[in-house]
């Protein structure tokens, strides 16, 4: 699966760290700004398949008797077909896709805080996701107790399953991410959520302007 023409681009980071909003904003700088072909998507879901996962594993009422093996093997599912009938196709035709969440979730969510050993989460994000790995991840990094304060304050939708998580959890995703920053300072971008939406949209922008399209 190699993606030399388009640009994956996934964000990643604890419930409340703001991906949705930078997403669309990046989005619109890209289309807008740089006339680049953009497709936004998200994990789980960006398909039919996967929004269904992304029902049983949020939203549905069983989902709070699934155990940590099922739940990484749903993301994983949902994943699967989101590379396969979305991503592959869309990078292959040149355009960026930036996709809320990608394989580092798994790693970090049921590796980290759901303590599943690292071997079996390896081999499955990677049967998961081929060769199509992220040109570049953002974490936008922000304390635990912060991202869960801003939960509590949305107006629109109730609390998912994944969101229902206490502090300590939350403070176990924040490591994880960092430490995979650390481990794989090529591929990762950490920002910081604390700062003021524009400053965040500014420095996300700036990263992937000199990453890729310097040369333009």
């Amino acid at each position: 699966m190699s993606h030399e023409s388009g640009i994956l681009i996934s964000f990643e980071g604890s419930e409340g760290c703001g991906k949705s909003t930078q997403i669309s904003r990046l989005a619109d700088r890209l289309e807008e700004i740089d006339h680049r072909d953009v497709v936004v998507t998200r994990e789980p879901g960006g398909t039919i398949i996967g929004e269904d996962i992304r029902h049983l594993l949020m939203h549905a009422d069983s989902s709070q008797s699934i155990f940590p093996e099922t739940e990484l093997l749903l993301f994983a599912a949902s994943r699967a077909q989101l590379v396969r009938e979305l991503i592959l196709p869309a990078v292959r035709e040149g355009k960026i896709v930036l996709c809320d969440r990608f394989l580092d979730s798994t790693t970090v969510y049921q590796g980290v805080a759901r303590q599943i050993a690292d071997d079996p989460i390896t081999q499955i994000n990677g049967f998961a996701v081929g060769e199509m790995i992220p040109d570049l991840t953002i974490v936008l990094d922000v304390p635990a107790e912060v991202g869960l304060e801003r939960i509590k304050h949305r107006v629109s939708d109730m609390p998912d399953r994944m969101e229902q998580e206490n502090v300590e959890f939350y403070g176990k995703v924040r490591e994880g991410y960092l430490h995979l920053a650390k481990s794989l300072p090529d591929r990762f971008f950490v920002v910081d959520g604390l700062a003021e939406p524009d400053e965040v949209e500014i420095s996300i922008w700036n990263e992937i302007h000199s990453r890729f399209f310097e040369q333009d």
